[in-house]
């Protein structure tokens, strides 16, 4: 049985045409047809030409969005020493060595958005993989949150740092922000994830990299991005 939709969201999908929009206009579009009484959060999803059952053809990475995504995430790090002062300083939210990982691992516990652990503590925080693997928290050097530097890493996932990779079906989803940013914010954050995933393409894929782009928010349509944007991020 087909799921009833609103009022709402259909006026919503028949103010989008079908048919490709530049950024530039697809941002105030999503902007004008929203409903929902929150800030909604705006989303880009990338369909990409890669097997992510091959290892090689994997895509992942980090960004840091020039206007940040207008929230600010709770970090947590797992480190010892004078590095516990360094992580304070920087701005975490919870700092902590062996007890730390002790409480997540026996209450489940991820009152938090990120964790970052020094390499040290890796043995220990190896641990936390069934707890941590599912949200996607674990710590990783690829991604910048297995480091020695905790105040660099903690520093940069407040100003919006932001992870992507692929998933089962070979799509690339991530935020670029709140609804109530100006458009232009909406769009540089948009490039600048875009630009990241064009410099994240791995050797083995063969063919069209992006296959389709789409900026859609919470509870507003998608809304589908027109293919000369890949080519102008990879310019970027």
């Amino acid at each position: 049985m087909a799921k009833k939709v609103s009022k709402n969201t259909a006026k919503a999908r028949a103010a989008v045409e079908k048919r490709p929009y530049s950024l530039q206009d697809a941002v105030p579009l999503l902007q004008k047809v929203k409903f929902a009484k929150f800030d909604e959060t705006v989303d880009l999803t990338l369909r990409l030409g890669v097997d992510p059952k091959h290892a090689d053809q994997m895509v992942r990475g980090t960004v840091v969005l020039p206007h940040g995504l207008g929230k600010t995430k709770k970090v947590a790090v797992v480190t010892t020493g004078d590095r516990q002062r360094d992580a304070e300083a920087a701005g975490a939210d919870i700092v902590g060595g062996e007890e730390l990982v002790e409480k997540i691992q026996k209450e489940s516990w991820t009152d938090f958005d990120a964790l970052i652990a020094t390499p040290d503590m890796m043995k220990s925080v190896g641990r936390l993989g069934k707890v941590l693997g599912p949200r996607g928290l674990m710590p990783n050097p690829k991604t910048g949150t297995v480091t020695s530097d905790v105040a660099a890493a903690v520093k940069e996932i407040k100003a919006g740092k932001v992870e992507f990779r692929t998933d089962k079906t070979a799509l690339v989803h991530v935020p670029v922000g709140k609804l109530s940013f100006t458009p232009d914010k909406l769009v540089d954050n948009a490039m600048t994830v875009i630009s990241s995933v064009m410099r994240a393409k791995p050797s083995a894929a063969k063919g069209k990299y992006i296959k389709g782009i789409t900026l859609s928010s919470t509870m507003g349509p998608g809304i589908s991005l027109d293919h000369s944007i890949a080519d102008q991020a990879a310019k970027a």
